[in-house]
């Protein structure tokens, strides 16, 4: 999949670029932030190419076959059948949960988080002066489940909105289908919107299978807002194109309201021809992507059992992405996040980050070559032995 490391400094890349700003120093390898180093799919590069031969980049919208695309993706993908009139498109995922939190609630309102998980989840509740509800999920042996009793103790007549991440990041559950219904069947009784962060959802590992959990029954679907997109399954992201699904028709129209006085619900010239090239003839680069990525995963679980034993991963059914229980080592996070930087000189995401039961976790990005992975494997490796040594 990776013939050659594609050198991505200098082209104003978050993942590279800004190494020094958020770890202190350029002399990490950059495992953090959530885009892969694998060149997009030449079919996207293409009708990308195509496009800009084109003079003129003036406003646009969005064509029949934008929303054709998606629908078939959906169904061929996750058997789910939706309407075109369903679909909104944001800049973004995070863009959206910010939008279904200012259009749905009030301040004061309760909405409910299932940390340890993504951070942008925590700043769409505070941001807005919500009120932050956590229903830590139960790490049972490695193996995160969502603690029900716990989340039912907490629901109150405040609360409004649940945010779900399904599949999760960053500890790489794909939830069941009697997970999603038990979940939605409290929601449901409690007159609870759930946003549903989905864009992991093509990158699943057999043999798991997502289940978008709008698409078990009508009444799910009717309070929840899905939010899919084609970013990091065909590392695209920087063309910030996201698919927003909402069947209620009262729920979407809150939705529209905000995206429509932001100015955010515009077409992205680019980035529907990128969406479009990826879902109509991105499967078969998906399949070879899916293949590199679950060798990386074993690959890097492999060298950690055998030559770090003191460092424990959970085994993600989803993502590129690795969550390291580093609790073994003895640091405090802070130190933790230190030695990861300054001894192993590797860069990944602070598990402090993901909330307070990520304390002692770092994420790994799995998404680079062999190559890398090796190089930071060894280094880890010795890192963590200088530190016993002394």
């Amino acid at each position: 999949m990776i013939r050659r490391m594609v050198n991505r400094y200098n082209t104003d890349c978050l993942k590279y670029d800004a190494v020094e700003k958020v770890f202190g120093t350029k002399n990490v390898i950059p495992l953090w932030v959530a885009d892969m180093d694998i060149p997009a799919p030449k079919v996207v590069r293409r009708a990308l190419h195509k496009r800009v031969n084109h003079p003129i980049y003036g406003y646009s919208i969005h064509n029949d076959c934008f929303y054709s695309t998606i629908i078939s993706w959906v169904k061929d993908h996750f058997q789910w059948d939706i309407d075109k009139e369903w679909i909104t498109c944001t800049p973004g995922i995070v863009p959206a949960i910010n939008v279904a939190v200012m259009g749905l609630t009030e301040k004061g309102d309760e909405i409910i988080i299932q940390p340890p998980v993504y951070p942008p989840f925590f700043s769409a509740v505070k941001d807005h002066d919500r009120t932050l509800v956590t229903n830590p999920l139960k790490n049972e042996d490695g193996r995160y489940t969502m603690d029900i009793d716990d989340l039912k103790a907490k629901i109150t007549p405040k609360t409004k909105l649940l945010i779900l991440c399904n599949p999760h990041n960053p500890v790489g559950r794909v939830f069941t289908k009697e997970e999603l219904i038990e979940l939605g069947s409290i929601c449901k009784k409690n007159n609870i919107i759930i946003i549903s962060d989905e864009i992991h959802a093509d990158i699943v590992y057999e043999p798991n299978k997502h289940i978008p959990i709008a698409s078990i029954s009508k009444e799910f679907s009717d309070i929840t807002i899905t939010c899919m997109a084609p970013s990091k399954t065909f590392n695209i992201a920087g063309f910030a194109t996201s698919e927003i699904i909402i069947e209620n028709e009262s729920i979407r129209e809150r939705f529209r309201y905000i995206t429509q006085t932001l100015h955010i619900c515009g077409g992205n010239i680019l980035g529907d021809a990128a969406l479009i090239a990826s879902y109509d003839k991105g499967q078969p680069w998906l399949k070879r992507t899916l293949k590199f990525l679950k060798g990386n995963i074993d690959f890097v679980m492999d060298y950690v059992e055998k030559n770090i034993p003191s460092i424990k991963i959970v085994e993600p059914e989803s993502t590129f992405l690795l969550w390291l229980d580093c609790s073994a080592l003895g640091m405090r996070q802070k130190e933790l996040n230190d030695f990861f930087v300054n001894d192993a000189h590797l860069g990944l995401s602070n598990g402090a980050m993901f909330g307070k039961c990520g304390q002692g976790f770092m994420r790994m990005n799995i998404g680079t070559s062999r190559r890398t992975l090796k190089k930071a494997l060894k280094q880890l490796k010795d890192a963590v032995e200088r530190t016993i040594d002394n």
